[in-house]
């Protein structure tokens, strides 16, 4: 029993340690400066990005990340403009971003 107990309690960890190094990641990477966790800023808020994308493609997330541009949702977003590309973003921070922006969708 304790042996169950104490593996739930690592997973459990170790899932909210992604989740908080992911948000770190997108602190690091500056996307926090244009996009807010809830609320919308110049950009629209990362809970919004996740809904709109639910169950969409992680890699087109991705790319669109790194190459920017305007999003096909740029309605739904009421975006003021063009996301800026994001040369400086690593393919896999890009993917590990889309990854955590997709696990924000209720």
């Amino acid at each position: 029993m304790k042996l169950s107990v104490l593996g739930f309690a690592v997973a459990c960890l170790l899932v909210a340690g992604s989740a908080s190094a992911s948000e770190e990641l997108a602190k690091t990477n500056n996307c926090m400066v244009c996009h807010k966790m809830a609320d919308k800023a110049m950009g629209p808020s990362m809970q919004l990005i996740a809904e709109t994308n639910a169950g969409g493609d992680v890699a087109a997330l991705a790319a669109f990340i790194k190459s920017g541009g305007k999003s096909a949702n740029a309605e739904t977003y009421k975006a003021a403009m063009p996301m800026p590309p994001q040369a400086k973003v690593t393919d896999a921070d890009a993917k590990a971003l889309a990854e955590w922006i997709m696990s924000l969708a209720k």
